[in-house]
């Protein structure tokens, strides 16, 4: 019984785990996914939640600018309405003590009958008549004969129509129009700025993976010449031309090539797993970059798909979208000072109310039971005492217009020192581009005589791990000037839209811990990888969002 349980669980802890792998599974089975850089960027304004979010944001201003444009319209709505009367006071007039019955007719009312006028009778039979129907009509309910009104009857239907137009209102309507059309615009801003974001984060993201792969092939390529090296030496240790020491050396070498390559293959999972989720991709399926970063021959760098204006957009600063946000909030700022004063001048409205109303015995009434209620006013309201409300108000419109000028101040200069920052990176960037590929030249053509002065025994292995340490810096330093071209090329691109620094920061810190250890194996010291990298990271990193 034991057994069979335990053979139970393993079989349903077996299927559990093919179910858990088997999308992975098939998702290697069908190969990698190629992805271009323009199809990563067609790709993000569609998945992006900041984009979807700022759209919410546009959709929702249009709505609070329909809302305030209502108020220009006469406002004019329907009703219904039908009332039971369980209980009126207008019973006891009748002499009754429950209206639930209607109108309650008393013993001298029931033998009352209407009087007639009738020449033909004696005169005491039509005197003794007249005398009746006025004992009969004193004692009676006064409002029993106006059964079509509401005075205690059990049913009552109303139909009506209400009408409002406002004549004038101080300024308040306009004001609320302006206010409402400034955050509008300042949504559609919004928007196009975090599409603008998205763009670049993806670009980065796409070519921080492109560095991890180039990286990676790097390491890989440096371990397998130390592989090569340390054959050589084993050789020429058995056949006794090299000492133990030259072995031991090798070995060494190449042991600690792989820890490198080992953080390399991390660093690059890190990159495509930050591509994937912000192109909303399943984890689980490999991709192949086609827009990669080719070294050492020159970089196509591709369209940064944004704004027109070159590789440069454009650079003053009233076209930046932060400065025109914070035009905006000036504008809206005004509209609310306009409001507030408007709050001390006369509201004058036009009202009308039409009804149909119907007081039916029993059942449902006809048209022709509907009597007709019709009125018209015209309202004026002026303030007179508010206890300082009104003053208030206005105290503290003008205040946030001050504040809202002095931020767009701010804005500005911030978007002027960011812009001549971006222009000196996107120099700098391009200069060491350019003043690697140079390098890497002249180290691979270093390595292969170092490696051919080994062979013939005429250089040390020192001499031959320091060219391939050399040679591994040259390409790791190509390959991150690349991704820093093209990363201050697609900022520099999409500048006019792009929020104040700070938007590249998060996404370059995949590869600045890709290039922090490149060169850990040799055993003479060299220089740092991160170059330009770093300088790109530090300006984004200065002035946070």
């Amino acid at each position: 019984m034991v057994w069979s349980d335990l053979r139970r669980r393993r079989s349903a802890t077996i299927l559990l785990f093919s179910l858990l792998t088997a999308p992975a599974l098939a998702a290697q089975a069908r190969g990698p996914r190629a992805l271009s850089l323009d199809e990563a960027l067609a790709r993000a304004d569609s998945v992006s939640e900041t984009v979807g979010i700022a759209r919410a944001g546009v959709e929702r201003a249009r709505g609070e600018q329909t809302r305030s444009r209502a108020e220009l319209y006469p406002q004019l709505s329907g009703s219904a309405s039908y009332t039971r009367t369980l209980k009126s006071q207008f019973t006891a007039l009748a002499g009754g003590s429950d209206s639930s019955s209607g109108p309650v007719d008393s013993a001298a009312t029931r033998s009352c009958r209407r009087f007639l006028a009738d020449p033909t009778l004696p005169i005491a039979e039509r005197l003794d008549s007249l005398e009746s129907a006025v004992a009969c009509s004193s004692a009676a309910n006064p409002f029993a004969s106006l059964g079509s009104l509401p005075f205690g009857q059990r049913n009552q239907y109303n139909l009506g129509l209400s009408f409002s137009q406002t004549l004038y209102a101080g300024g308040r309507v306009r004001s609320g129009i302006r206010s409402a059309d400034a955050v509008r615009r300042s949504a559609e801003i919004e928007l196009v700025s975090q599409r603008a974001e998205a763009r670049l984060d993806v670009t980065t993201a796409y070519f921080d993976a492109a560095l991890s792969d180039r990286l990676l092939a790097i390491a890989e390529s440096s371990l397998a010449q130390s592989e090569r090296t340390l054959k050589d030496v084993e050789l020429g240790r058995q056949v006794g031309t090299l000492p133990e020491f030259d072995l031991l050396r090798a070995r060494v070498t190449r042991d600690n090539l792989r820890p490198l390559v080992i953080q390399r293959r991390a660093s690059r999972q890190v990159g495509y797993l930050r591509l994937m989720q912000l192109l909303d991709l399943p984890l689980g399926q490999p991709l192949a970059l086609t827009s990669v970063l080719d070294v050492p021959d020159s970089v196509a760098l591709p369209p940064p798909a944004s704004a027109p204006g070159g590789e440069i957009g454009d650079t003053s600063t009233a076209a930046r979208a932060p400065v025109r946000r914070a035009a905006e909030a000036v504008t809206s700022q005004q509209a609310a000072v306009g409001m507030a004063r408007a709050g001390a001048r006369p509201l004058l409205r036009l009202t009308s109310q039409f009804a149909r109303i119907a007081y039916p015995r029993s059942g449902l009434p006809g048209w022709n039971d509907f009597v007709s209620d019709w009125s018209a006013a015209l309202i004026l309201s002026v303030p007179l005492f508010t206890g300082g409300r009104l003053q208030g108000d206005r105290i503290v419109a003008r205040a946030n217009l001050d504040e809202s000028r002095l931020r767009l101040r701010q804005t500005e200069e911030q978007a002027a020192l960011d812009a001549q920052s971006v222009l000196a990176l996107l120099e700098s960037a391009r200069a060491i581009f350019e003043a690697s590929g140079g390098t890497v030249t002249q180290a691979r053509r270093a390595y292969g005589i170092a490696e051919v002065r080994y062979r013939e025994g005429i250089s040390t292995q020192t001499e031959l791990n320091d060219s391939r340490l050399q040679l591994q810096q040259a390409e790791a330093n190509r390959a991150q000037a690349a991704r820093d071209l093209q990363v201050v090329r697609t900022r520099a691109a999409l500048l006019r839209d792009l929020p104040l620094a700070g938007a590249a920061a998060a996404p370059a810190t995949v590869s600045s811990a890709a290039t922090a250890s490149t060169t850990t194996a040799g055993t003479t010291g060299t220089t740092g990888t991160t170059g330009a990298g770093g300088s790109v990271n530090s300006a984004g990193a200065s002035a946070p969002r």
